[in-house]
């Protein structure tokens, strides 16, 4: 991701050939590298709720691509905080590369739009 000129990145556990297979039919395929992982990506800004944390592909039905949730509550039905590529939703769905948090997230309320760049290796 580029936030503020500057590049961070995430490795996925995951061997492909195409990002496409692992995304298109749209069935949740987990990644296993937890919030320590996923939150430099934000540098040193990015919020998450401290339940959920569900990570991966295709994470939230019809709106996350790749990227890791977290809820206020002890579920993953109503989550309000996410990191990753493909993100838009509630609360605005127009960040869809970044980090959204609200409701008790661990840092505070955010809403920090990023650019995101995904290499398939």
């Amino acid at each position: 991701m580029k936030i503020a000129n500057r590049l961070t990145s995430l490795k996925s556990n995951k061997q492909v050939n195409s990002l496409y297979p692992l995304i298109a039919d749209g069935h949740y395929r987990a990644t296993f590298l937890g919030r320590n992982m996923w939150k430099p990506l934000i540098i040193s800004q990015v919020s998450l709720q401290r339940n959920c944390n569900k990570e991966g592909f295709n994470v939230a039905i019809g709106k996350a691509r790749i990227d890791m949730v977290g809820n206020n509550e002890n579920d993953c039905n109503s989550c309000d905080s996410r990191i990753g590529f493909g993100t838009g939703g509630y609360p605005d769905d127009t960040n869809t590369c970044g980090n959204v948090a609200r409701h008790s997230s661990d840092n505070g309320h955010k809403h920090i739009k990023a650019i995101g760049y995904i290499l398939v290796h």
